[in-house]
């Protein structure tokens, strides 16, 4: 034991027993799947990568006491489970599994004695919130289908908006040019671009400098024509995509993308998504193949779980898109209803992830454009092709922080569309 000794207790055998105070915290952040803990120590424990079973001491006595909290707050993922060695836990014997299940948690146990054991004298979730205050300021669009050949040729050219919402000119691509891809915010100030035509499921990471890194092998079934949206304050999902289908990648706050997980919802691709109410995700609209649209919607809640399709408002249409803007508040709009036929239509989404009716366009109807939050509470969107005469643009239009589209903006960059965007940076 380190340190000061501060209102600490004599243990049956008149040795003193360290209080969370007093007690010698681990240095080494555990990560592994098992740890024999002693007492008077406290313990960082990381449940990222798998769950952690915790051997608490076998000869134990009366003020033993023992720290553990969430490093990671992935508990709620990975437990942490105790094996309490033979002694009894909260009065039960050690033939009963504990375990602890709620992210941001710290448990402060202490032992009793022989009839109860060691017993929690604290098991208190710590609110994830205030941690991240910093909104994000800045995004990017990238890649696509440009206005060369016939029906475009794919590029990684990449443009900067800035936190007044100016879209800077082009910056030459890196990774594989590619269209039909998606992004998403995560790690507080960073995004990620997977998937896309190709097909592919390479990912690139863009950090709070708007820097898109090489190429990154992918994880989860190679698809284009999918969504993506932040969730969980820090993390990131995938999901849906062409072939119709409905499963989904979780994205981790180091930019790791999970295996598939099980559809949930319609099977469907040119879909659209966004963050709403802070840490929650929303997907929306989308085709499933024939010219059948639809304008199902599917939350997904702050732990990456997707929910049951609701039942669509608005306009049935594919090549919407979607962004955050205000405070827990975004919106969906323009998208193809069919043939050569697009629309400017938005549909706002509330703080509840409720899907308003449709209002009434602002600027020229297209497809396939892309949206990033910026400026900390508002939005921009831009690009797009016109489907009539295949015409690919760069004009941009501007949401205010109550969800007002401006006109359209005298574009900036490489015309295209079919490309992706998403916000990063926390400075201004």
């Amino acid at each position: 034991m380190s340190g000061k000794i501060v209102n600490n207790v004599f243990r049956a055998s008149g040795v003193i027993a360290a209080t969370p105070g007093g007690l010698d915290w681990s240095t080494a952040v555990v990560t592994g799947s098992t740890l024999s803990a002693s007492a008077g120590k406290g313990y960082f424990i990381n449940t990222t990568s798998n769950a952690c079973t915790v051997t608490l001491p076998s000869s134990a006595e009366i003020g033993d006491q023992i720290v553990f909290a969430d490093y990671a707050r992935t508990w709620s993922t990975n437990n942490l489970i105790i094996d309490s060695n033979g002694n009894n836990f909260q009065g039960d014997p050690d033939t009963y599994t504990v375990d602890y299940s709620t992210a941001g948690q710290s448990l402060n146990i202490v032992y009793s004695d022989a009839t109860k054991g060691w017993l929690p004298v604290s098991d208190d979730a710590v609110e994830d919130v205030g941690i991240n205050t910093a909104p994000t300021q800045k995004g990017f669009f990238a890649f696509g289908l440009d206005n060369s050949g016939a029906y475009g040729t794919v590029t990684s050219v990449k443009n900067l908006l800035a936190s007044n919402g100016v879209i800077a000119s082009d910056v030459t691509g890196v990774g594989t040019a590619r269209q039909a891809l998606a992004a998403a915010s995560y790690g507080y100030d960073k995004a990620i671009i997977a998937f896309g035509g190709g097909v592919v499921n390479t990912r690139n990471l863009v950090n709070n400098s708007g820097v898109v890194a090489a190429d990154a092998t992918g994880a989860g079934t190679a698809r284009a024509f999918l969504a993506a949206a932040g969730y969980g304050n820090d993390k990131a999902i995938f999901g849906y995509g062409g072939g119709y289908v409905s499963i989904s990648n979780l994205c981790n706050n180091q930019g790791v993308v999970a295996a598939d997980v099980s559809g949930v919802g319609t099977a469907r691709g040119g879909l659209s998504a966004a963050t709403y109410g802070g840490d929650k995700a929303i997907f929306g609209f989308g085709t499933t193949g024939g010219g059948n649209m639809v304008s199902t919607t599917n939350k997904v809640s702050n732990s990456g779980v997707v929910s049951s399709d609701t039942t669509g408002v608005g306009t049935d249409r594919e090549g919407a898109t979607a962004a955050s803007y205000g405070v827990g508040l975004a919106f969906f709009a323009y998208g193809n209803t069919g043939g050569a036929n697009s629309v400017s239509t938005k549909n706002l989404i509330n703080s509840s992830g409720v899907v308003s009716a449709d209002v009434t366009g602002v600027g020229t109807e297209r497809r396939q454009p892309a949206a990033s939050s910026y400026g900390g509470d508002k939005a921009a969107v831009a690009y797009g092709q016109i489907p009539s005469g295949n015409t690919k643009v760069s004009m941009k239009n501007l949401v205010s922080n109550t969800g007002v589209i401006s006109a359209d903006v005298t574009g900036v960059g490489t015309a295209r569309y079919d490309l992706a965007a998403a916000g990063y940076s926390q400075s201004a």
